[in-house]
């Protein structure tokens, strides 16, 4: 048998001012640029996903371009990478076969952004006597990061 919780009140410890900046979000659709979606795949690649301009009524807007982007993943040591790229086309036909060569641009742009961040995190040094970034705190006080 399921038994219905009552809701928690509210931790006092947590920050209003975080949830202040929630609350104050101006979360709204931009009427003026909507798509409709259409994804494409051959279920062994990727997909291609082809945005069609509208109007806020839903109609076609040919004042706006039809975009394309292409999604696929790379399996790598630590796992799938995910990649997501635009292929500049003026059709579906012309997207599909341009769609290795946006991905391997894609791939290539992701590896140098992963060495980088690879290099910066080697270069970092740790000064005894303070926590390390993200709050993991262990035995022995942690350290702070100097780059």
């Amino acid at each position: 048998m399921l038994a219905r919780r009552e809701p928690r009140p509210a931790d006092k410890s947590e920050d209003p001012t975080m949830a202040d900046d929630l609350n104050d979000a101006d979360i709204a659709m931009d009427s003026a640029a909507l798509y409709r979606e259409e994804t494409f795949t051959d279920r062994r690649v990727g997909t291609l996903q082809r945005l069609t301009p509208v109007t806020a009524a839903g109609a076609t807007d040919t004042t706006r371009p039809v975009l394309y982007v292409g999604q696929t993943q790379v399996l790598t040591p630590a796992g799938a990478l995910p990649l997501s790229f635009e292929v500049q086309a003026k059709s579906l036909d012309d997207a599909v076969a341009q769609f290795g060569e946006h991905a391997k641009q894609a791939l290539n742009r992701t590896l140098r952004r992963l060495e980088e961040l690879r290099r910066e995190q080697a270069s970092s040094i740790i000064v005894p006597g303070s926590a390390p970034p993200g709050g993991l705190g262990g035995p022995g006080g942690g350290g702070r990061v100097l780059r």
